[in-house]
């Protein structure tokens, strides 16, 4: 008998059956799913503060009559005539779930409706905007539109809505005070999640309302006594200026102010005439473009960007400093080189130069917090030169805002950077609508 001891490990237990992985790998899903649906967002509800004393529907019949429908509603206990008239006038939707006791109908769009809720007298949109578009630029709004009107009637059929093809980003269904039960609305994104929103069918001294993303299906299941009433807004992107993400401005320029753009661009056929912007916009030239701006664009810049617009032309923004001006897709951003000079012992850095200050003669020195010497000036201008940037004098770009307003109103953003002998100045940069008149 040797004077090793014997040993037999033990068999593994399979993880499928051991219940603390079972917990831990079910924890991990769990956390995976809600973490998903964080960062995706695509449905959100919520409830409008008002009296349901205080709603009113107008419409008309398909016989031209008008007719109005107060609220709220109890078809159980009341059947108001006029609901009776406009389930009359309304059209069914075509159901692809068999029989069904009732039908899903809606109001014919040809037909007038209005109510006295209105959307924008309520933070319906900025919820959905908080919610559903966080990352929406700056200077983009949500609008809204009446879409339709949809009768759910007990005994329903579910018909799943179809997308719909207009440019709409959005859709919010406000929930009319009319008693029901059941009737719950079940959203599904284009991953195939889903959410579900249970109606309190109008209880209560509020209004319910549901918004979702463009790509989402919804129905609404079974009503199983009463009746749900719900009114569709199509959510649309507008804009204060002509790009982004869907490029529908909210303004337009005056016939007087178009009456003053026409005869300067009449005497500048065949030239490329430059503005300066006015506004302060607060951005990073050495990180961003000068045409990131665009939707940005307000007061006066705004209204002479779309006004260009108008005129079929295209007009771009690009940054200008010191009688230089960098290319249209060009940021301001260079080096600290080393000068020949012993106190230019500044390392390479790299450096960000942003809009702004007094406006800076075509010709003259650099702007910047303090008077800069005249090797300083040289060493910027020789990294300025070395960023990119050519002189105007070298382009045909002649800068209309000089003639008659030098030294005008200009954007004005002061940024630090480090000189040739290490000290921190601030130097400017200004920006030019550029747009060449054929």
């Amino acid at each position: 008998m040797s004077g090793k001891a014997a040993f037999s490990p033990s068999k593994p237990r399979r993880r499928s059956s051991d219940p603390e992985y079972d917990t831990q790998a079910a924890y991990r899903a769990a956390l995976s799913a809600l973490v998903t649906a964080k960062g995706r967002p695509f449905a959100v509800a919520g409830r409008v503060p008002m009296d349901p004393t205080n709603l009113t529907l107008f419409f008309r019949s398909q016989s031209g009559i008008s007719h109005s429908l107060d609220f709220p509603i109890d078809v159980d206990v009341d059947m108001p005539p006029a609901l009776d008239v406009l389930i009359a006038s309304c059209m069914p939707h075509p159901s692809a779930s068999g029989y069904a006791e009732n039908e899903t109908l809606f109001y014919p769009p040809s037909l007038p409706l209005t109510a006295t809720l209105e959307l924008a007298n309520h933070p319906i949109l900025e919820a959905v905007r908080n919610t559903l578009f966080p990352a929406l630029p700056v200077g983009h709004y949500l609008t809204a539109v009446r879409d339709k009107l949809e009768i759910w009637p007990k005994g329903n059929g579910i018909t799943a809505q179809s997308r719909p093809l207009d440019n709409r980003v959005a859709t919010v269904l406000v929930t009319l005070p009319v008693k029901f039960r059941g009737g719950s609305l079940v959203v599904r994104s284009h991953d195939g999640m889903e959410e579900k929103f249970y109606g309190r069918g109008g209880k209560g001294n509020d209004l319910e309302w549901a918004a979702f993303l463009s790509e989402s299906d919804y129905e609404i299941q079974p009503v199983r006594s009463g009746c749900r009433m719900t009114i569709a807004y199509a959510v649309q992107v507008k804009s204060f200026g002509p790009a982004g993400i869907q490029p529908d401005p909210l303004i337009n320029p005056s016939d007087q102010f178009l009456d003053l753009l026409s005869p300067v661009l009449n005497m500048s056929r065949g030239r490329r005439i430059a503005f300066y912007l006015t506004g302060e916009y607060g951005v990073n030239p050495g990180e961003v473009l000068a045409e990131s701006l665009v939707p940005n664009l307000k007061g006066g810049d705004s209204i002479l960007y779309h006004a260009l617009k108008l005129y079929k032309l295209a007009p771009e923004l690009r940054w200008t400093a010191g009688g230089y001006i960098w290319a249209v897709d060009q940021t301001v951003e260079f080096v600290n080189e080393a000068a020949e000079s012993p106190t230019a012992s500044v390392a390479r850095q790299p450096l960000s130069v942003l809009s702004g200050a007094r406006l800076p003669p075509i010709r003259g020195p650099f702007s910047s917090a303090s008077e800069p010497g005249e090797d300083e000036a040289d060493d910027l201008r020789h990294r300025v030169v070395k960023s990119g940037a050519v002189p105007i004098n070298d382009t045909d770009i002649v800068i209309v805002s000089d003639i008659v307003t030098f030294p005008g109103i200009v954007a004005k953003e002061r940024v630090p950077f480090v000189s040739a002998l290490g000290e921190i100045e601030k130097l400017v940069v200004n920006v030019l609508m550029v747009v060449y008149v054929p």
